[in-house]
C-alpha cells in the first residue's frame, strides 16, 4: 500500500500536548482517505475460531493490518517526549483512550472560546473585507460543528456588526431591503461594496489634499505680507 498523501497534514501539525482536539480532527481526515477511521471507533473483532467463516477471517486480518498502520501514523504524529509514553502500545483504542483522558478538551470549553472569538472579531478600517469574511466563515463552521445552535440571522447580524463605519450605508440598505442571503453571498456582496468604496476614495482624498494645500498657501501669504510691513 502506498503512503497516504494526507499524512503531511499531521506532519505539519504534530500533537504537542495542547492541541488534542485539532489533532484528532486532522487524524480522522487522514485516516478517512484510506477508510481506516473505523479503527478509532471499533474494538478488535472477536477472536477467530475453527468455525469462523472466510469473511470473518478476512475482516480480522484487515483490522490487524489497519490497526498496525494507524498506530504508526498516530505515534509518528506525536512530539518525541509524548511519543515515548505510548510507543509500547500496539492497540489504537488503548492509545486513544489514554490520550482522551489526559488531553481532550470538553466541547463546552471549545464552544465558549469559539463563540467569544466570533462575537469579538472586528474588521479594522482599511483592512480586507474578503479576508475578514473568510475568518468569520471559519468561525461559523466551527460553531456549527460544535452544535452552538445559532440561527443564520444571528450569524449575519454578528458579521454585519463586525464591520467598520465605512460599511454603514451597506448595513442600512441590507436591513431596510429585507435581503435574505446566505453567508457566502453576504461576503461576496461586502467584497463588491468594498470595491466601490475604493474606487471613490482617491477623488475624495485628492479634494481633501487640495483644500489643505490651498489653506496652507493662504496662510503663508498672509504671513509673508505681515512680515513685509514690519
Amino acid at each position: 500500500m502506498s503512503k497516504n498523501p494526507l499524512t503531511a497534514i499531521l506532519e505539519a501539525n504534530i500533537f504537542n500536548g495542547t492541541n488534542y482536539n485539532d489533532w484528532l480532527r486532522n487524524l480522522r481526515i487522514v485516516l478517512d482517505f484510506d477508510n481506516q477511521t473505523y479503527v478509532l471507533d471499533r474494538s478488535l473483532p472477536r477472536a477467530l475460531l475453527e468455525e469462523s467463516t472466510h469473511e470473518e477471517y478476512l475482516t480480522f486480518e484487515k483490522w490487524l493490518e489497519d490497526n498496525r498502520r494507524v498506530c504508526s501514523i498516530i505515534l509518528g504524529s506525536m512530539a518525541n517526549d509524548i511519543q515515548k509514553q505510548y510507543d509500547r502500545h500496539n492497540d489504537v483504542q488503548s492509545i486513544m483512550l489514554r490520550m482522551s483522558q489526559m488531553y481532550a478538551v470538553p466541547n463546552r470549553h471549545i464552544r465558549y472560546a469559539a463563540t467569544k472569538a466570533f462575537f469579538g472579531t472586528k474588521l479594522i478600517e482599511g483592512s480586507s473585507v474578503q479576508e475578514h469574511g473568510v475568518k468569520m466563515l471559519s468561525f461559523v463552521e466551527k460553531l456549527k460543528d460544535l452544535k452552538a445552535n445559532l440561527e443564520k440571522e444571528t450569524y449575519i447580524d454578528v458579521i454585519l456588526q463586525s464591520l467598520p463605519p465605512s460599511f454603514d450605508s451597506f448595513i442600512v440598505n441590507y436591513n431596510m431591503n429585507g435581503l435574505d442571503k446566505d453567508l457566502h453571498e453576504l461576503i461576496n456582496m461586502l467584497v463588491q461594496y468594498e470595491a466601490t468604496i475604493e474606487k471613490s476614495a482617491p477623488s475624495s482624498v485628492l479634494v481633501g489634499e487640495a483644500s489643505t494645500l490651498k489653506a496652507k498657501g493662504k496662510g503663508a501669504g498672509r504671513w509673508r505680507r505681515k512680515k513685509g510691513k514690519t
